[in-house]
């Protein structure tokens, strides 16, 4: 439940308004440990039915150990970053992201957006809460809890980072998926030159017309046929807490998140030539190339926002990308914005002329299988076996940054990844074609279920 970078569980079963009282509890002892002084912890939350229970328990958590709170109530995921960074305090965002409707769960962040992890102080709030927290301090003064409203700031912001003021008239297609997109969606986009045509706007945490996970395709087909049926010339979806977005062209068709990868590092590259950019190690290797041909130093990570966020503080990168379709900003204090990449999309296509087909034909440079699982006894020992089959072939180099990544000499390659929570191999295959990737996709999954 309290997990290596969140906190997710099933409400009633696994996270309860007493269990998340506690959480804002250690949250407020961990931060007071660090720093004697009072301070303040940001809060928002999704269109959950449990969220508003949840947050006012940790904030009772949080206030009675001397914390203030400052509630900004209904948020994506980003804008809660967004408040993080702006007011310069710690966050914590209810979310269980595009999870069903039963289960909730918290993010939790440091001043400026800066995540909490197992290493970075929650293995710490889960100790605590497994030992029980103490109670305040003799003469500890409680915290105030403050409601304010940071929707239009976080508009501004983001409008301020992409300029459409020049970009022709589009007609864009968003599927908010009844989650947190159609609270943001409709505030960011007032007043660009853009047409929008919504798509389960209203919020609703039971999620009654699809999952909010646009990774699955299944949750694409709405609107891939209400781009095509509107004459759109774009569609976009968002998952539940709307940091993330899939992207749909004029013809229905899905647009990789690695092709989308290449599309903002080269506008990021032209306002910051010479920087660096992050893709994790799924990613097409298009994106380096295509990182290198203008300019930039791209940068190999494993998959996962620890991991991006922590290489781009060190290294200072622009940007930062990965196959999930999440995507990272210098700009936005290195956190991830499905609503800021999406401007950067209907940007660069406001500023073309053709369809965004064309405009993402550079892009789309070799085929992709997406990622495939299957369900296996022993994960690494499967990839020891994988290894060996491989690894001794002329012309093949191995490496095991994240799993194992197996590159070929025709330049097609796969990764295989163990699930961190369930007995899973996640195999991922890239090649120059779809022919070439299907049989080395089938191949590798022939040994791996065998």
């Amino acid at each position: 439940m309290i997990k290596a970078y969140d906190v997710r569980g099933v409400v009633g079963e696994q996270i309860d308004a007493s269990l998340v009282r506690e959480l804002g509890a250690a949250l407020a002892r961990l931060l007071r440990t660090e720093s004697a002084e009072t301070g303040v912890v940001v809060v928002g939350h999704d269109m959950r039915p449990s969220s508003p229970e949840l947050v006012d328990a940790f904030a009772d958590g949080v206030a009675a150990h001397g914390l203030d709170v400052v509630n900004i109530g209904l948020a994506s995921t980003d804008m809660l970053y967004f408040a993080s960074g702006a007011l310069d305090v710690p966050g914590a965002m209810f979310t269980a992201s595009h999870n069903p409707a039963k289960y909730n769960g918290i993010k939790l962040c440091r001043a400026g957006a800066a995540p909490i992890g197992a290493d970075t102080g929650l293995a710490t709030i889960r100790e605590a809460v497994e030992q029980g927290v103490p109670a305040p301090a003799p003469g500890t003064v409680p915290g105030t809890v403050e409601k304010r409203d940071m929707l239009l700031d976080y508009a501004a912001y983001l409008c301020g980072l992409v300029d459409l003021s020049t970009s022709r008239p589009l007609r864009v297609v968003v599927d908010a998926g009844n989650g947190m997109a159609g609270h943001t969606v409709p505030e960011v986009f007032a007043g660009l030159p853009l047409e929008v045509v919504p798509l389960y706007f209203e919020l609703d945490g039971t999620f009654p017309n699809h999952e909010a996970n646009p990774l699955d395709p299944a949750n694409l087909v709405d609107l891939q046929k209400a781009v095509v049926a509107e004459g759109a010339d774009i569609g976009l979806a968002f998952d539940g807490d709307a940091d993330r977005c899939f992207v749909i062209d004029e013809r229905g068709e899905p647009v990789s998140p690695s092709a989308i990868t290449g599309l903002v590092a080269v506008r990021e590259l032209a306002k910051s030539p010479g920087s660096s950019v992050i893709h994790n190690l799924i990613t097409s290797h298009a994106v380096p190339e295509i990182v290198t041909e203008h300019g930039g130093t791209p940068m190999r990570t494993r998959v996962g926002h620890s991991y991006i966020k922590q290489v781009m503080a060190e290294t200072g990168a622009v940007f930062g990308g990965e196959h999930s379709a999440h995507y990272y900003f210098r700009d936005f204090w290195r956190a991830d914005s499905g609503l800021l990449a999406a401007l950067h999309v209907l940007a660069a296509l406001g500023e073309s002329d053709g369809p965004l087909s064309v405009l993402m034909a550079d892009y789309e440079r070799y085929c992709a299988s997406g990622e495939v699982n299957s369900t296996v006894a022993d994960a690494r020992g499967k990839i020891a076996e994988i290894k060996e089959r491989y690894g001794t072939r002329a012309g093949v180099t191995t490496d095991e940054l994240d799993g194992l990544t197996v590159a070929l000499p025709d330049g097609s390659w796969f990764n295989l990844r163990p699930s961190n929570t369930e007995p899973l191999l996640r195999l991922n295959v890239e090649a120059a074609d779809a022919e070439r990737m299907a049989g080395l996709r089938d191949e590798v999954l022939a040994a791996v279920r065998a």
